[in-house]
């Protein structure tokens, strides 16, 4: 525990005084103090003016990072005959129908991403509270069900993100890894902002994009000047 109080000192001391930097400052004072012994997520916050309690102030989208995550995704898809026979081939984890409902029901969840083909929903229905909180759920707004389940094995399994508004208005990701270089995790944190504001709902008034910051796994976390992340 020593250790780690020091590291946890020396990066607090590093970050002190420091705000509402550009986005290539931020990365690299992120990436230069995550140093666990494991290779460190950098991590995004957005503080956002909605309430997502409203249905037209939902936030909630899905992008493909220029530069992938850096992590191992893990799908399951509900499928039947050749649609499952195309997922497995597509690199799914985990392929089934009734058969995965009643592992999922038994509290095994063993994959970050659900896909679906629209005959599955009935189903998957049935698990909207486990899958639901954990945002899991399929939903067509974001290409999790569709009939190209190769399509949408390989978009999970390459990079694509993800994301939706918390109650408070936050959105948050992972961006990639710590040991990616500067400029990669630069514009992969650009790529993000970028969807969500172009998620931006119709019933979201005054200002929008209220803070970003970043962090990695382990560390504390540095505003980004709004400007610098949204380029205006």
């Amino acid at each position: 525990m020593a250790k780690f109080g020091k590291r946890t000192r020396a990066a607090r001391e590093a970050f002190a005084g420091k705000e509402d930097l550009t986005v290539e400052e931020a990365v690299a004072l992120v990436k230069g103090n995550a140093n666990a012994k494991f290779d460190e997520t950098v991590e995004i916050a957005l503080n956002l003016g909605v309430d997502p309690r409203h249905a037209d102030q939902m936030v909630r989208g899905v992008v493909t990072l220029p530069n992938g995550t850096g992590k191992t995704v893990r799908v399951a898809v509900f499928a039947r005959g050749d649609k499952a026979d195309e997922a497995k081939k597509a690199g799914a984890d985990i392929v089934g129908a009734e058969d995965l409902m009643e592992i999922v029901q038994g509290g095994k969840i063993e994959f970050d991403r659900c896909i679906a083909t629209p005959d599955m929903m009935p189903i998957v229905g049935r698990l909207g509270k486990v899958l639901g909180p954990r945002n899991l759920m399929p939903n067509p707004k974001v290409g999790t069900v569709t009939m190209d389940v190769a399509a949408a094995v390989a978009a999970a399994k390459g990079g694509e993100v993800q994301f939706k508004a918390e109650k408070a208005g936050v959105v948050h990701a992972g961006v990639g890894k710590a040991s990616f270089d500067a400029k990669q995790l630069v514009e992969n944190v650009r790529a993000f902002v970028d969807a969500v504001q172009k998620a931006k709902p119709t019933g979201a008034k005054g200002s929008y994009m209220k803070k970003v910051s970043i962090s990695s796994t382990m560390g504390p976390g540095v505003s980004v000047d709004v400007a610098s992340a949204t380029g205006n």
